[in-house]
């Protein structure tokens, strides 16, 4: 099925529109001059270590301890942006870095 420039063009203002209502929506519900819930400022403090740690389970999930490389590659990605953050402090350096020697080492060293 094939939509015709009318339904594109309203799907795209629906995706726009729900775009703008969630980026707006915040400054609305908590704006600068009230204090936040205070589950509101509990959330802003341990999701964002949460997410990071469901993105490493994420990426992690399809590692075979049982056919080769063993989870080698990243396994050393992993010490190698740990040592990274620690000394650049820097989260995109280190997200960068790592993803470079991972992708040096699946495509050279364990191809």
């Amino acid at each position: 099925m094939q939509l015709t420039g009318t339904q594109t063009l309203i799907t795209i203002l629906a995706i726009a529109l729900g775009a703008v209502i969630t980026r707006f929506a915040p400054f609305i519900l908590f704006p600068e001059t009230k204090e936040p819930p205070i589950f509101i400022t509990y959330l802003g403090r341990v999701l964002p270590p949460a997410m990071m740690g469901l993105l490493v389970v994420y990426c992690l999930k399809g590692i075979s301890m049982e056919c080769s490389p063993y989870g080698i590659p990243e396994l050393l990605s992993i010490i190698f942006i740990v040592i990274l953050h620690e000394w650049m402090n820097n989260v995109l350096i280190s997200i960068g870095g790592g993803t470079y020697l991972y992708m040096f080492l699946i495509q050279v060293i364990f191809c």
